[in-house]
């Protein structure tokens, strides 16, 4: 079992910059791939930006290429990201979530363990 916390949500105008954690806790954190998700109101969750579990390979949604960057840090068991330029259609509830499964990491079922969210807000 891998328990997943995300922090950093928050309110922010557009063009600023937040900085999204989240926390894992259980079995082994390195050993796990890790992807953020989001969703909007009314609408379907969707990736945002994937990373190995080393950290070396990452992914990212054309929607948020260039802006967003994911990190981790496995010493703090640890995964971020960082989101800069923030838009007013980047307000949604962001997951962070963990698989054990290779690849890119783009889809929903690959996952196997799920944050409880955290809110971002962008105020044109």
């Amino acid at each position: 079992q891998v328990l997943l916390v995300e922090s950093g949500g928050g309110l922010v105008q557009a063009g600023g910059s937040l900085r999204l954690s989240c926390a894992a806790s259980g079995r082994t954190f390195s050993s796990y791939a890790m992807g953020w998700f989001r969703q909007a109101p009314g609408k379907e969750r969707e990736f945002v930006a994937s990373i190995s579990w080393s950290g070396g390979r990452t992914y990212y949604a054309d929607s948020v290429k260039g802006r967003f960057t994911i990190s981790r840090d496995n010493a703090k068991n640890t995964v971020y990201l960082q989101m800069n330029s923030l838009k007013p259609e980047d307000t949604a509830v962001y997951y962070c979530a963990a698989r054990s499964a290779a690849g890119r990491g783009s889809a929903i079922g690959e996952y196997d363990y799920w944050g409880r969210g955290t809110q971002v807000t962008v105020a044109s």
